[in-house]
């Protein structure tokens, strides 16, 4: 599979083209399309939370801890929150990410499992757009396909290096067909998968019908 190394410079490329064609295309500024090129790299990181190796596992968590409040913070503002008050609950959600939620993924996930994954991406765009908070819906839409971008680039690259070519033979390794799946064997995992997803794609749906 494709390594660390590889998967952010993939990642990264696209999150490039991603902001300039938003710029010919669209007009945008540079505030969206660094934000873009961010969240893009950080996409095609995302599927190897589930990974068990350790360092990319701490640096992944570390930066979710810290992009999700800050893509929170004019939600909680907006919500009618002082700024102390928010700055506390962020201070929390931090932690909480860090901790909490990274000892869960470690202790209940496998790697390349049901997180590596189609439905996998749909997760990763709908919590964004969710988490995100813009007035304007393209815009949202728009950051939140960057981390699909991304996610997609990383089960690409895994999909890819787990073919073997030799001369004009190919042959398939051990890994093959387990990044670009919409299923695994086990019955809960993506039971449970696509249980998160349709719930995320029903608040999102009622967040869009408000917007």
């Amino acid at each position: 599979m494709a390594s660390y190394r590889g998967h952010l410079a993939f990642a990264s490329a696209l999150g490039a083209a991603y902001g300039g064609v938003a710029v010919w295309r669209w007009g945008f500024d540079w505030g969206p399309v660094f934000l873009a090129f961010g969240l893009t790299a950080v996409g095609g990181l995302l599927p190897d939370l589930d990974s068990d190796s350790g360092v990319p596992v701490r640096e992944l968590f570390g930066a979710a801890a810290t992009i999700v409040p800050i893509l929170l913070y004019h939600r909680l503002i907006g919500a009618g929150y002082s700024v102390e008050q928010t700055l506390v609950l962020l201070a929390g959600l931090y932690l909480l990410i860090r901790y909490g939620i990274s000892r869960i993924f470690k202790r209940y996930t496998v790697h390349r499992g049901m997180f590596h994954s189609i439905p996998g991406i749909g997760i990763a765009v709908l919590a964004t757009y969710l988490l995100y908070h813009n007035p304007d819906p393209f815009l949202r839409w728009y950051e939140a396909g960057t981390v699909g971008l991304g996610f997609l680039s990383h089960l690409v690259l895994d999909e890819l290096y787990s073919v073997d070519f030799n001369g004009a033979h190919f042959r398939l390794n051990k890994y093959a067909g387990s990044a670009l799946k919409f299923w695994s064997p086990s019955r809960t995992a993506p039971a449970l998968t696509y249980l998160i997803l349709a719930a995320l794609a029903a608040v999102a749906w009622l967040d869009w019908k408000r917007s």
